[in-house]
């Protein structure tokens, strides 16, 4: 009489089986979560690197300005935030929407500023009264959608991505900002204790 033994799966044999199938499917609840890419040290010095050279470079301010006879230059506060932005499309190597659209952005920029030194300035656009069709439409639109609408305005380059697309863009976004504002800091912070110890220095130094 032959053994059934051989054609049952023994119970080891059926626990493998089924962390197999979690591992496979991603469902093992105790695995932990991989940390964000900007959550990094690695991105962390990447940047702060980047974002040094760039306010290096905001500091000098630009060669050909002077001699090309341009219009004041903006405000120092916003050519670091230009700066740190910059860096911090650079520092994403293109991979996201945002970081293209921040250097697309300069790009358009540089070059309207050419283009009006090269034309007269043009009439502003007349003002109508009437309410517009569009924020007429805008009254029926779901609020989820315009929520959306909205988020995509305040994320760089994704006014017109789909929801799914646009929640991961916010997030790498966010991430990115958070990151951005430790190295700003650690950097004012380390500026700051660079100019004090120089001041205690020539203070010490000075005769009586």
């Amino acid at each position: 009489m032959a053994s059934t033994s051989s054609s049952t799966p023994a119970p080891v044999e059926v626990d493998e089986r089924g962390r197999k199938r979690k591992r496979a499917a991603g469902a093992d609840p105790a695995a932990p979560a991989q940390p964000s890419k900007w959550r990094t040290r690695r991105e962390h010095e990447i940047y702060s690197s980047k974002l040094l050279e760039a306010i290096r470079l905001v500091r000098a301010g630009p060669p050909s300005a002077a001699a090309a006879g341009t219009a004041a230059a903006p405000p120092r506060s916003r050519a670091v935030r230009a700066a740190a932005d910059r860096a911090l499309a650079v520092a994403a190597r293109g991979r996201t929407h945002w970081s293209r659209a921040i250097l697309a952005s300069r790009r358009r920029r540089l070059q309207a500023a050419h283009r009006a030194r090269l034309r007269a300035p043009a009439s502003p656009p007349a003002r109508h009264g009437a309410p517009s069709a569009s924020a007429a439409k805008g009254a029926a639109t779901p609020p989820l959608e315009r929520k959306a609408k909205v988020l995509g305005r305040l994320v760089p380059g994704c006014r017109k991505l789909s929801f799914p697309t646009l929640l991961a863009e916010t997030t790498d976004y966010i991430a990115a900002l958070q990151m951005q504002v430790r190295a700003m800091t650690a950097l004012a912070e380390a500026l700051s204790a660079v100019s004090a110890t120089s001041s205690s220095g020539a203070g010490s130094s000075s005769p009586p």
